[in-house]
């Protein structure tokens, strides 16, 4: 009998690579991505009363997702932002 082939562990696996409150640096974030022809997923997501406190009042808040594997070429590109939109990010750590 013939085993069948695995698949790898990241395959399918998106992670979060940064949440941004600013819709400005937000769309700075993602034409730099494109950019450096980075792929990944962007959606806005309502943040309710209660947690608003955490991203400093904002009622929405953009995620940015990426493939697992993407990942540190996503962080090196998003070093080339300037200072002022760096510091807006929240960026995630795996």
């Amino acid at each position: 009998m013939r085993k069948k082939p695995k698949l790898a562990k990241n395959i399918d696996k998106d992670v979060v690579l940064c949440e941004i409150t600013n819709r400005i640096v937000s769309n700075r974030t993602s034409n730099l991505l494109l950019h450096e022809s980075v792929p990944f997923s962007k959606n806005w997501r309502r943040v309710p009363f209660f947690k608003r406190r955490t991203y400093n009042g904002a009622r929405n808040v953009c995620v940015i997702s990426i493939s697992r594997t993407q990942y540190s070429r996503a962080r090196r590109v998003l070093n080339l932002l300037e200072d002022r939109d760096y510091n807006r990010l929240l960026l995630n750590i795996i």
